[in-house]
């Protein structure tokens, strides 16, 4: 029989709850156990597609399609383990369907209620996770102990431990305990009062995880043992990580977390097997080969999770490559105000990630530019790929106004189109190319270099394409097409072969990396940045000092 877990979270939203989700997660299948994850999330938007990336963070798509959760990342990232679109359901959607059934009739005339229907639609999507190959399901609930919207996820989640048996299921409630500067102490009281509005709805916290700044003294765990009902080493610290989340885990199997949920849940606890994590977190945080500094040009940059798994996998490609990676986030707008020379100067690497909208695609372009003319590695994504081939199109085959129809449907030179079966699209939410496609890649590219294979298969999500109308033109000037998804003859990979690594592809590439094993687009890019970085430090040794010393005189926007 699957075990399930909850996690629930309290006092404050962004305390962690996916991460120390896929981190339980990790150190169970390190035990042996299969595991699936799920993210129920009580906003009424039906997914996260149709939502700000200011507000909600990034938008994670999963292979069969469906727009989901930024949690769903770490999910994947942590264990290795796809999702899918039973691994994320929202309030949204679960009316949605639950009212299609009513307006169908599949009630035969019953008042439609929260209790017993919309509680009943919740532990049907919790029952997807059971199956014959599932040892353990952890489901997190979204938002915060006493929203009123989380309240009929947390009444279905305490009816489903009572259907299943206590010893089928567990309860993990994640807290804060903050640190009071001006008097010095650390407060437990919050965290009682979050478990206090979890019992007067009958659920009993077994595990109790404490987000703190500093470390918890025995006399906090006493205390919170003591009002909260919890075992007192089932009171778990979770400290703030000096370096990587990708120590969570490792703090938690400290502490033994996963033995004791596992003697809880009735499993036996197999031997740990942490050593190829323990192998990458050295790789991470004592690299062999120095730092290199990537800027990533963006729309979204002052929201650090609008970007989170390009961030992430550029992190991977760090860790493949045994070196850290330095970010340095730059909003597009301001390189149309300040120029490229003054922002872009002294990085080994630039890439240009997706987004919507003609905001800041002139700095986006500006900076595209400027890692084409001085031969700095270039990596885009969807709109990053969009935006190379408008800046090729402009400069070197000398389209003048080559833009994309999104930008300016007027265009004479629309190289970016609209897809075809996009035309005839109304709504908006759900309705892009989106999830998992096959791309065939062309032998001796450096992205069929990369891959080490002639076929891949991607995720999607986007309404526009490279106008096959331009392909010609745009080889005969050197950017040629290098994956392709054969049966749409769609443009997937773009490359420019005069130059050390310049890569454009139309999918996200970031959905598939994880620390143990970075995508491959990813690990080489980051490889040509480190080539890069050690040929500029060359040349600045051997540069002369003299101040008549030849410069490059060529302007940027």
């Amino acid at each position: 029989m699957t075990r399930h877990i909850f996690v629930t979270g309290g006092v404050v939203s962004s305390l962690g709850k996916g991460l120390t989700s896929a981190s339980l997660a990790l150190l169970m299948m390190k035990r042996g156990y299969r595991v699936a994850l799920q993210k129920l999330d009580p906003y009424l938007n039906v997914d996260p597609g149709t939502m700000s990336p200011f507000q909600h963070g990034e938008v994670y798509v999963t292979d069969d399609g469906a727009e989901t959760d930024l949690d769903l990342g770490h999910y994947e990232r942590f264990t290795g383990l796809g999702c899918s679109r039973k691994s994320n359901y929202t309030t949204g959607r679960i009316y949605s369907e639950l009212i299609a059934r009513e307006r169908a009739g599949d009630f035969l005339g019953q008042t439609v209620q929260v209790i017993p229907h919309v509680t009943d639609a919740i532990k049907n999507a919790i029952r997807l996770l059971d199956a014959d190959d599932v040892d353990i399901a952890i489901t997190e609930i979204g938002g915060t102990v006493g929203d009123i919207e989380s309240l009929p996820y947390l009444e279905a989640i305490r009816q489903y431990r009572q259907e299943i048996g206590r010893d089928n299921g567990l309860f993990i409630h994640l807290t804060l305990v903050p640190y009071i500067k001006a008097a010095g102490e650390m407060k437990t009281k919050p965290s009682q009062q979050s478990v206090g509005l979890l019992r007067n709805i009958g659920i009993f916290p077994d595990v109790l995880i404490c987000r703190c700044e500093r470390a918890m003294k025995r006399e906090h765990r006493e205390k919170l043992a003591l009002f909260c009902n919890v075992d007192r080493e089932l009171v778990i610290e979770e400290r703030d990580v000096r370096h990587s989340i990708y120590e969570v885990p490792v703090e938690l199997a400290r502490q033994d977390v996963d033995v004791y949920i596992l003697e809880k849940l009735g499993l036996h606890v197999h031997r740990l097997d942490m050593e190829q994590w323990h192998d990458m977190l050295r790789r991470l945080l004592r690299p062999q080969h120095g730092d290199v500094e990537i800027a990533v040009v963006g729309k979204y940059i002052s929201h650090q999770d609008a970007y989170k798994s390009v961030y992430e996998a550029l992190t991977h490609g760090g860790i493949a490559n045994d070196m850290r990676v330095k970010i340095r986030g730059i909003e597009s707008e301001q390189i149309e105000q300040a120029g490229c020379r003054t922002l872009l100067d002294g990085v080994s690497g630039i890439l240009v990630p997706g987004g919507f909208g003609d905001r800041g695609i002139d700095g986006k372009i500006a900076a595209i530019r400027y890692a084409r003319e001085n031969k700095v590695p270039f990596f885009g994504i969807c709109l990053g790929m969009q935006c190379a081939v408008m800046e090729f199109a402009r400069h070197v085959v000398g389209l003048a106004g080559a833009n994309s129809a999104e930008f300016d449907p007027q265009t004479t030179h629309p190289v970016i189109d609209l897809m075809c079966e996009q035309k005839q699209v109304a709504n908006l939410g759900g309705t892009m190319r989106l999830g998992g496609f096959p791309c065939r890649l062309t032998a001796n590219s450096r992205s069929h270099s990369a891959y080490g294979r002639e076929e891949t298969r991607e995720r999607h999500r986007h309404r526009y394409e490279l106008n096959n109308a331009y392909r010609d033109r745009l080889a005969e000037n050197g950017m040629t097409v290098t994956g392709e998804f054969i049966e749409g003859q769609l443009a997937e990979v773009i490359e420019l072969a005069d130059h050390p690594w310049f890569v454009g592809c139309q999918f996200h590439p970031e959905f598939q990396s994880t620390p143990l094993d970075a995508h491959p687009l990813f690990r080489e890019f980051i490889a040509a940045a480190m080539i890069h970085a050690k040929g500029a430090l060359n040349a600045a040794c051997a540069r002369p000092s003299d101040a008549s010393a030849a410069q490059d005189h060529r302007s940027y926007p």
